[in-house]
């Protein structure tokens, strides 16, 4: 707890309650007690980007983005000749310079970073139709 409390420049107590009140608030949880460990909720800071995209963008906006990282997506799957990052074949890297395995780990990480983004796009889509059919309704 004295960590926290130095690098937050706060008191032992003023960072136990600060981080209390983030446990309260679910943006972080706690593991254990004695010493407490504390770590940011994935969840939460999901949810939290989601509701950032839906509110910040059009869902048409959204579903282009979308469509940009299919294409992508499709690109990678024809040139790795997979359906997804995880199904690359070890062999893969077989054979060749370090130039070119640090080519095909960069385009692989890229690869699984378009599926996420794919998955919070398409759920911030959602949230952002749901948001304009409640606007709809309300002002109806």
């Amino acid at each position: 707890m004295s960590e926290i409390a130095e690098q937050a420049s706060c008191s032992t107590d003023g960072a136990r309650d600060a981080l209390s009140q983030l446990v309260e608030m679910d943006i972080v949880e706690t593991r254990g007690s004695r010493p407490a460990e504390y770590r940011r909720n994935e969840a939460y800071f999901r949810w939290k980007r989601i509701e950032d995209l839906a509110r910040d963008h059009t869902p048409s906006e959204l579903r282009t983005q979308i469509d940009d990282l299919i294409e992508e997506d499709d690109a990678l799957q024809e040139r790795f000749d997979a359906p997804s990052p995880n199904a690359v074949s070890p062999g893969e890297f077989d054979g060749v310079d370090h130039e070119t395995v640090h080519d095909r780990w960069e385009a692989l990480s890229r690869w699984r970073s378009l599926r996420h983004d794919i998955e919070l796009l398409q759920q911030a889509a959602h949230r952002a139709e749901q948001r304009r059919d409640t606007s709809d309704t309300a002002s109806a």
